[in-house]
């Protein structure tokens, strides 16, 4: 499970676009509304966020196109300024750092893969994985080494000496995701990765996305306007609509309580027996169970035999403890996707 402790922090973070932002966020305490924004001819892209982003966490920032989501990744990233706010990394807040120590945070510290894949044409495979190293000076032997194991972890062994040209789209991404690995960052940032590819590369992806972080355990904001792909791959989503964060809890969480019809309406479609876990939709335990199921399995995949079992099957916890039960009834409501609430 990913540790509490925050590794980055945004606090009241807005980005106006327009003229004079910073003097009219000055002028309204910082604290602008709608009505003033439209008013003064500016937009809020980014509006009063405060988040934390766990350490070893997904936190998957989602949202239609226009919401905002882009533009906060690359405030956190200080690809942009913000106009107002604080960002903490690891006890530093960005907003104040210098563009030179910004550049040597983003070479040592930052990860970054963007649905355009950004590869240098010129380069081989070999040659773009290893390039960020090449510009933090790293010996030529030691770079070309750390490249062939990323190449490799990345299931493209065997394809070093390749141009960009010559790799279908998903390996081209698996390049960028390499080369974003290279100088091992403490927090990965990643853009729409994978919404250029058709579907089945996709989910490819997904998979290989998964599996890295099982490998490697990094702290990744991840931005995806997929509800499908956000509930796959998150430990928490932070929901965003006209600037502003919505709502931000565990796919599950925003499942079973959105907190607007505006989450409602991103959800209402979801299959919930992918989502919801046994024990997010059990009820109390009525008495010993034959058969049990434990409390973080999803529907989906103990429904063919909760289904057929006559009687309530037991929930446990992870020390096999009783914690509640799932009766058939309630099982078949997830799987129809109706109300998962208790």
């Amino acid at each position: 499970m990913p540790a509490d402790r925050p590794l980055l922090s945004c606090r009241q973070v807005w980005k106006i676009f327009g003229a004079g932002g910073g003097k009219f966020m000055a002028d309204h305490q910082n604290t602008p509304s709608d009505a003033q924004l439209r008013l003064a001819g500016l937009i809020g892209a980014v509006r009063d966020v405060t988040l934390d982003v766990r350490q070893g966490e997904i936190f998957v920032i989602m949202g239609l196109s226009g919401s905002g989501k882009s533009t906060l990744v690359r405030c956190m990233s200080r690809l942009l300024d913000p106009s107002f706010g604080e960002i903490i990394f690891q006890g530093q807040d960005l907003a104040k750092a210098s563009e030179r120590e910004m550049i040597e945070l983003r070479r040592h510290k930052m990860g970054m893969v963007f649905q355009h894949f950004a590869l240098l044409p010129h380069l081989t495979v070999l040659g773009n994985v290893a390039f960020p190293l090449e510009v933090q000076r790293v010996p030529r032997a030691q770079s070309d080494a750390r490249a062939r194991e990323l190449i490799e972890l990345v299931g493209l062994g065997g394809r070093e000496d390749y141009f960009p040209r010559e790799l279908s789209g998903g390996q081209q991404q698996r390049v960028g995701i390499a080369r974003s690995l290279a100088v091992e960052p403490d927090i990965w940032f990643l853009d729409e990765p994978f919404s250029a590819l058709d579907p089945l590369i996709r989910r490819e992806m997904q998979d290989e996305f998964l599996r890295l972080q099982n490998l490697l355990h990094k702290t990744i904001v991840f931005i995806t306007h997929d509800f499908d792909e956000a509930i796959r791959l998150a430990d928490r989503i932070a929901i965003m609509n006209d600037g502003a964060i919505v709502q931000i809890g565990t796919p599950e969480e925003v499942i079973i309580t959105p907190a607007s019809d505006y989450v409602g309406e991103f959800t209402r479609d979801v299959p919930r027996a992918r989502v919801l876990s046994a024990g997010a939709v059990m009820t109390p335990s009525s008495g010993p169970h034959e058969r049990v199921v434990r409390a973080t399995s999803k529907i989906a995949e103990i429904a063919e035999m909760a289904v057929a079992s006559p009687e309530p099957i037991g929930v446990t916890d992870e020390a096999g403890d009783i914690v509640g039960e799932l009766s058939r009834d309630r099982v078949v409501e997830v799987l129809l996707n109706r109300s998962a609430r208790p």
